[in-house]
């Protein structure tokens, strides 16, 4: 199992919604049977404060624009998707908009059977703020969670933009999910709250 070398015993990217700390959720992780990473995005490439100029529109080349598959923060859209749980793909370049803002991402690849996606959208409905649900190519028959956390103190400051987090399952483990979940759920680097990040709500 990869368990990501950034690991710390009390969480210290932003903290977690329900105080549990960065190794509990490995541990969590690595129970299930999954992958588990916390890796730092890659620093903005055309403007050192504004991630949104590396992305100019929804058909941006993606190579190389991201740290982690799924993509967990970085680089992105200047419009996030609306809040929810999508049966087809949504842009992942703007998925990684609604990471910034604190979502926790379920991604699943397309091999993975319709009865597993009712029971992710069934956790998604316990506390679908700060959530978002969508498929993406490229994960074949298994799961994944990202969310990207940071202090909004020190975004963007002396090449500071945060961490990304990534667990990578066979299964859905609910358990283990909802560790995820509730330590990074709401904690992206722009500090916006849960009660923005509803669902149907999105740009202006």
């Amino acid at each position: 199992m990869l368990v990501g070398l950034a690991l710390v015993a009390a969480f210290a990217f932003g903290g977690g919604s329900s105080g549990t700390s960065e190794a509990a959720v490995a541990k969590a992780m690595k129970s299930a049977g999954c992958s588990y990473t916390s890796r730092p995005p890659k620093p903005p490439k055309k403007n050192p404060t504004n991630y949104h100029a590396d992305v100019p529109s929804l058909t941006t080349p993606t190579n190389n624009l991201w740290s982690t598959f799924p993509p967990s923060a970085g680089a992105h859209y200047g419009l996030w998707a609306v809040w929810g749980f999508y049966r087809q793909p949504v842009n992942p370049r703007q998925v990684v908009h609604n990471e910034e803002h604190g979502a926790v991402v379920l991604w699943w690849g397309p091999g993975v059977p319709r009865s597993t996606v009712d029971r992710l959208e069934s956790f998604y409905q316990e506390k679908p703020e700060g959530m978002m649900g969508t498929p993406i190519a490229g994960l074949g028959k298994k799961i994944a969670l990202s969310a990207w956390t940071g202090d909004p103190a020190k975004y963007y400051r002396n090449h500071y933009f945060g961490v990304g987090h990534v667990a990578i399952c066979s299964s859905f483990n609910e358990k283990a999910f909802a560790t995820f979940r509730d330590a990074f759920r709401g904690q992206g680097p722009e500090g916006i709250p849960l009660s923005s990040d509803t669902p149907g709500s999105g740009p202006q």
